[in-house]
């Protein structure tokens, strides 16, 4: 699958998660100091938005039951071995771009 636009470069600012519709799949994206992460939306436990849960550093919390997560590698805090799909992220002209795969 090719790259598909997911948001615009302001809609997530540093220190911040934010979850978008592209091509009909969950995506969180997260900017870590200027840099944008994407991984699935959808954490493992129950299946809470991870989009909306509160980011430390590279670290979101699932705002249901506080699983946490580390956008730059998807892998669980807790449980390395498990993880949600990380996504590859470009910026072209403002607009953030994700490969879904």
């Amino acid at each position: 699958m090719a790259f598909a636009v997911a948001a615009r470069q302001g809609d997530v600012p540093e220190g911040q998660i934010r979850e978008f519709q592209v091509n009909g799949k969950a995506v969180a994206i997260a900017n870590v100091a200027g840099k944008l992460f994407a991984i699935n939306s959808i954490c493992l436990h129950h299946g809470g938005p991870l989009g909306e849960g509160d980011l430390e550093g590279s670290v979101v919390s699932c705002p249901w039951h506080g699983w946490q997560y580390d956008v730059m590698t998807g892998k669980l805090v807790h449980e390395p071995d498990s993880a949600v799909q990380c996504y590859a992220v470009e910026v072209q002209d403002g607009s953030i771009f994700v490969d879904l795969g």
